[in-house]
């Protein structure tokens, strides 16, 4: 399994602290909030990873008692019964055959979710894709042992190549995802532990245009580009979310790339030749689009991704061309002003929020000053109606929801009830349809007894909500519900009818 070495890559922290890197020791990467990343998934370039396909044991699941090709939710591990994972089989594999896998980790512990989403290019490309349901947002000791407890699991179940172990994770996950291929060298994963001063990764990242964190995944691929570290960085248009599958596909295909030019998979020059004529054809769209920023980095990370594998002279030679444009230089300035405005349009909103951590006398004056700069924040965002500009203004939004999220969820595990209460709420200024702080409120309302006031926000979360059947597990498994098990309005959520 993993061993732990030398750390040279850590995500997370709250502080809005710079990307640097760190001559001598590899390098380093601090984020402000590690729930940027929408797909990370890291290759294990130099890594000794001892899953090296092993029988099956004689006794449990095997990949015989699995129909192929088929998502399977729930996989009880063999050695604890309370860890689980959801677990893809590509029909064409053999357990006479090692097959690469990616593990994902999903920030609330829907280990289906990701594995929905590359299932299709997994069963293409010959991937078996495993999903935790027990990984999430929280403490690393948690998240660890759910890695742990799937990773052995996989090793006795399928034959795995070692060589091509990779990690993906959305949010929160992305953190686990990272830290794992830092820590992943030989047996285990402790708090404390670090990685190898020479772990490389080749990095592929998306991120959607309305993201919060859009703008620093932006910095951190510059980051990597500087330091000379393979990588991709997609956006699609979308908010706070897993990539979409499309973008999924263009993922597992990247990796197959990287894994042909480092010898780990044999060389496919038909493969190659279709993936060199997508890339092109992108960066000529966005080229005649007119937006010649975009098709400028575009041109530059395909040859990037090409080189060494297919003639990428053409593609080098328009980057060098574009990048001598003026329109080049303005981009990069109208990217740094949006990033710019951005954090001036939340800056006062995050003073505030923290501001309410503290035990003031004036707690509600500031508390209402807080939430009408949301409010008024929410409705500038409603009315706006310059696409770039609106787009400036939903990312600091979505920061703000997330922020106040983070903060509360943190109070709540302090069992500190009135103020997570607060930053919950809060949260539902910045969007008053959002299934996680609706949820978090009724959380907090039914621990704190307040029925009427739980169910109500129960009732909305319910329509809210884009997956009844998950959302209808989770109310059932809610210990803060437990009393309003089979009442009459309880039954009624449950049983209420999909509303998308």
């Amino acid at each position: 399994m993993c061993r732990p070495a030398v750390q040279t890559l850590s995500l997370g922290g709250i502080e809005r602290t710079p990307v640097k890197a760190l001559p001598s020791l590899g390098w380093r990467v601090y984020i402000r909030n590690v729930r940027k990343l929408l797909l990370f998934i890291v290759v294990p370039f130099v890594l000794a990873v001892t899953l090296t396909g092993q029988q099956p044991p004689a006794t449990g699941e095997t990949p015989r008692d699995f129909t192929l090709g088929t998502l399977i939710p729930k996989v009880v591990t063999a050695a604890n019964p309370e860890q689980s994972y959801a677990l893809y089989i590509p029909k064409s594999y053999s357990e006479t055959k090692l097959s690469p896998i990616i593990y994902a980790f999903d920030p609330g512990a829907n280990g289906s979710r990701p594995v929905e989403l590359m299932k299709d290019s997994a069963e293409r490309y010959g991937y078996l894709v495993a999903g935790s349901n027990n990984s999430r947002n929280g403490s690393w000791k948690i998240e660890a042992e759910a890695a742990q407890a799937m990773l052995k699991d996989t090793e006795k179940r399928v034959s795995i190549d070692g060589r091509r172990v990779y990690f993906a994770g959305f949010s929160g996950g992305a953190r686990v995802a990272a830290r794992l291929a830092q820590l992943c060298n030989g047996a285990g994963f402790q708090p404390e532990t670090s990685g190898s001063p020479d772990a490389r990764f080749a990095v592929f990242a998306a991120v959607g245009t309305y993201d919060f964190n859009y703008g620093e995944m932006v910095q951190l691929d510059d980051q990597l580009e500087r330091l000379g570290h393979a990588h991709l960085l997609r956006r699609f248009d979308g908010p706070h979310q897993w990539a979409p599958q499309n973008v999924m596909e263009e993922a597992l295909a990247w990796l197959r790339l990287q894994a042909m030019k480092t010898g780990r998979e044999a060389r496919d020059d038909s493969f190659i030749a279709v993936q060199s004529a997508k890339e092109t054809e992108r960066a000529h769209q966005l080229e005649q689009s007119g937006d010649l920023y975009a098709a400028w980095k575009e041109y530059r990370q395909a040859a990037e991704s090409f080189d060494g594998l297919s003639d990428n002279v053409a593609l080098r030679t328009r980057a060098m061309e574009l990048e001598n444009d003026k329109a080049i230089r303005e981009g990069a300035k109208r990217e740094k002003h949006d990033f710019e405005e951005q954090a001036q349009l939340s800056g006062d909103i995050y003073a505030g929020l923290a501001a309410l951590q503290e035990y003031q006398e004036n707690r509600q004056e500031v508390r209402r000053a807080v939430s009408e700069k949301i409010t008024d924040l929410r409705n500038h965002t409603q009315n706006e109606k310059r696409e770039d500009h609106r787009r400036v203004l939903r990312r600091a939004l979505a920061g703000v929801l997330g922020q106040a999220m983070e903060t509360g969820l943190a109070r709540l595990e302090q069992k500190d009830l009135p103020r997570a209460l607060d930053y919950f709420e809060l949260a539902c200024d910045a969007d008053p349809d959002s299934v996680w702080a609706l949820s978090n409120v009724a959380v907090v309302k039914a621990m704190t007894g307040d029925r009427k006031g739980a169910l109500e926000a129960l009732r909305h979360a319910r329509v809210s909500t884009k997956n009844p059947e998950r959302f209808a597990e989770w109310l059932k498994d809610e210990p803060a519900f437990a009393k309003f098990h089979g009442t009459s309005e309880f039954t009624a959520i449950l049983a209420a009818p999909p509303q998308h």
